[in-house]
């Protein structure tokens, strides 16, 4: 038989030290041989006559350290809260196997802070600053409906807050969460302009929390693109950020379309504007009418059409097929945002698009596929299809995941002309 190997045992402490853990977590560490861990970590242990080795920011380091303790018989490392949770194990398991290590968590500071301010956690985005620029999560703040972030050194709650000002992100509420669990605890809260005046322990948690009704600041950026900019790039309300044309989406249906610079474009269910903007941007010497019923939208799509620089898209405020007998016959149609009336909308569109033109619908669920379909394929004939479902990579920590999009249909048509024509 061969013997077992030695395990190291990661143990997650709070700030209140030995003092908050359970009794078999403060009898492994009474019995370890050597302990790992941050200075932070190893001077709330107090005074210990066992081995204690102050673990490397440098994680190469670190990783030869913790080979080198898995020569002891029982080492262990206590590290910060959650261990698998923004902590260290996820690193050390990755690289040395799973089978090395034993993990006994404790209550994560994160999990900590949102109880703190009395907020659930399960619908935030969590992410650490430490190890990577701010301007990599702005993005992912600007459309989120709550935050929780752990500060970096490079990366204070003054400076996140001052960038995020200068951003335009303006619209969420603040949580500083200082020294969870110890004596000297606080929660800091106060509009973003406060936070950015105010210095606090390096040992803190960023909460963010969205105000009732503010829509998105659009993200403006020295460039656009001529298409396929990013849904971030385009203010919307909230909570119909995720009803936004996605990028992707858009991308495809406009090489779908096959928009000309002279080209007069109906967008029915505009939205914000996102695909209108883009089609305008094609159709430069054209016109593009955005159809959508939502004063609150209209206004959105204003506001994103001045940002872009396209006055050839006309609002039109009202809903299809009730508004589109006064508009000029289209050479390209996108129905994007119809709610049950698909079929009658596509069947009035479609009677008024010149011969030749193209036609593109996108629907979010099977019902919706189903009736645009046989619509369609009752009006043009031939239709093309596609299930669009689409992996955002997103960088954490020294990690890539992919994050899925909701999936979603479209369907595209060209009106042949009729005989006689």
């Amino acid at each position: 038989m061969n013997p077992e190997k030695t395990r190291l045992v990661i143990v997650g402490m709070g700030d209140d030290g030995l003092a908050g853990l359970t009794e078999p977590a403060r009898r492994t560490i009474s019995q370890a041989d050597v302990i790992l861990g941050a200075p932070s970590m190893l001077a709330l242990l107090g005074s210990t006559s066992t081995r204690t080795v102050a673990l490397d920011p440098d994680m190469p380091a670190a990783l030869r350290q913790v080979r080198d303790a898995l020569t002891s018989k029982k080492p262990v490392l206590i590290s910060g809260g959650d261990p698998l949770f923004y902590g260290v194990a996820r690193y050390l398991c990755d690289r040395l196997g799973k089978e090395l290590f034993e993990v006994v968590p404790h209550v994560s500071s994160m999990q900590l802070a949102f109880a703190r301010v009395k907020e659930s956690w399960e619908d935030a985005y969590l992410t650490s600053l430490a190890g990577r620029p701010v301007e990599s999560v702005i993005d992912r703040i600007r459309t989120a409906e709550k935050v929780g972030l752990f500060s970096s050194d490079d990366c204070p709650p003054s400076r996140l807050a001052k960038t995020l000002l200068d951003r335009g992100i303006d619209y969420f509420k603040a949580y500083v969460c200082e020294n969870l669990g110890s004596p000297d605890e606080r929660v800091t809260q106060g509009e973003l302009s406060d936070i950015a005046g105010l210095d606090f322990d390096p040992l803190n948690v960023i909460i963010l929390v969205r105000k009732p009704n503010c829509p998105d600041r659009v993200h403006r950026s020295s460039r656009y693109r001529l298409f396929g900019n990013p849904d971030v790039a385009f203010a919307s309300s909230q909570p119909k950020r995720g009803l936004i044309t996605q990028a992707e989406v858009r991308s495809i249906a406009l090489a779908q379309l096959d928009i000309r610079p002279t080209s007069v474009v109906w967008d029915i269910g505009a939205g914000s504007g996102s695909f209108a903007i883009e089609a305008a941007q094609l159709a430069h010497l054209g016109t593009v009418y955005a159809i959508e019923p939502e004063a609150g939208d209209v206004a959105l799509l204003q506001a994103n059409a001045e940002a872009f620089g396209v006055p050839n898209v006309k609002p039109v405020a009202g809903r299809a097929p009730d508004v589109l007998e006064g508009l000029p016959d289209p050479d390209a149609i996108f129905v994007g945002g119809t709610g049950r009336r698909v079929d009658s909308v596509v069947t009035a569109a479609y009677a008024r698009l010149t011969p030749g033109g193209r036609i593109a619908i996108n629907v979010a669920t099977i019902d919706g596929l189903a009736t645009a379909y046989q619509t369609l394929k009752g009006l043009a004939g031939e239709v093309h299809l596609w299930n669009i479902a689409v992996a955002r990579g997103i960088e954490q920590m020294d990690r890539v995941r992919f994050e899925a999009v909701n999936p979603t249909f479209l369907l595209a048509a060209t009106k042949n002309a009729q005989p006689g024509d």
